[in-house]
């Protein structure tokens, strides 16, 4: 198992046709921390399957005394600074400009959690067919990030989406189920679910609802197929 890592390039280099074009491949584009980019594939890869997600213990519960709206695609630029509002952050200026753009295409999005008028919260990604590609995510007020992500699966499994990509799994998203996959089954979900026609919905205010019992197929679906399952 090796990730893999493309030399470094300038970031005049990097455009939104070129992201679509690497996420298609299994690639993203990632900061170096100098001022260049290069393109990461890993291998394992983190996905959080739709139909496998869950909340943490006692997260369900506190839910509804939380007082937090959502919304998707009304700060986006916000919540891209959010993410990149950290000691440490690959999203450099060039990585905020083209997904930008990737915006304004409607082929990114973003999920934002407020409380009180104040953003406190959200999450940004890319959209490709029936996958979508999750970048990164930021909390100012504790649960906010949790609460971007319940929505986020929401929004992806009513509109049947196949694929929820992380790039990485994390202890904090393993808590909502995310495992890891090695690449050329990563490579055959990323396929299938491309394949679909999913979208967004309309920028404003979503409702937090619970997430529904039956699962959407996605990996039901290819098992049945004869793709080997996460």
């Amino acid at each position: 198992m090796s990730d893999l890592v493309s030399q470094s390039f300038p970031p005049e280099r990097l455009t939104a046709v070129s992201v679509l074009r690497a996420y298609r491949d299994g690639f993203f584009p990632m900061g170096c921390g100098d001022g260049r980019l290069r393109w990461f594939s890993p291998d394992p890869r983190g996905i959080l399957p739709l139909d496998g997600f869950h909340l943490p213990h006692g997260f369900r519960r506190v839910l509804p005394r939380l007082g937090f709206t959502v919304s998707v695609d009304l700060a986006f630029s916000e919540v891209v600074l959010g993410c990149a509002d950290r000691p440490e952050t690959w999203i450099d200026p060039a990585i905020a400009r083209v997904y930008a753009d990737l915006f304004a295409a409607r082929s990114a999005h973003s999920v934002e959690v407020w409380q009180g008028g104040n953003l406190v919260g959200g999450l940004y990604g890319v959209r490709l067919g029936g996958v979508f590609f999750g970048e990164s995510m930021f909390s100012r007020v504790r649960e906010a990030s949790k609460v971007a992500l319940l929505a986020l699966v929401g929004i992806l499994r009513a509109a049947r989406f196949g694929l929820l990509d992380i790039q990485w799994v994390t202890d904090h998203l393993e808590n909502f189920g995310a495992v890891e996959i090695r690449r050329p089954v990563y490579l055959n979900y990323l396929r299938e679910a491309m394949g679909r026609q999913c979208f967004f919905p309309p920028p404003g205010k979503v409702r937090l609802a619970e997430l529904p019992r039956q699962g959407t197929g996605t990996v039901t679906e290819q098992r049945a197929a004869g793709v080997p399952s996460p």
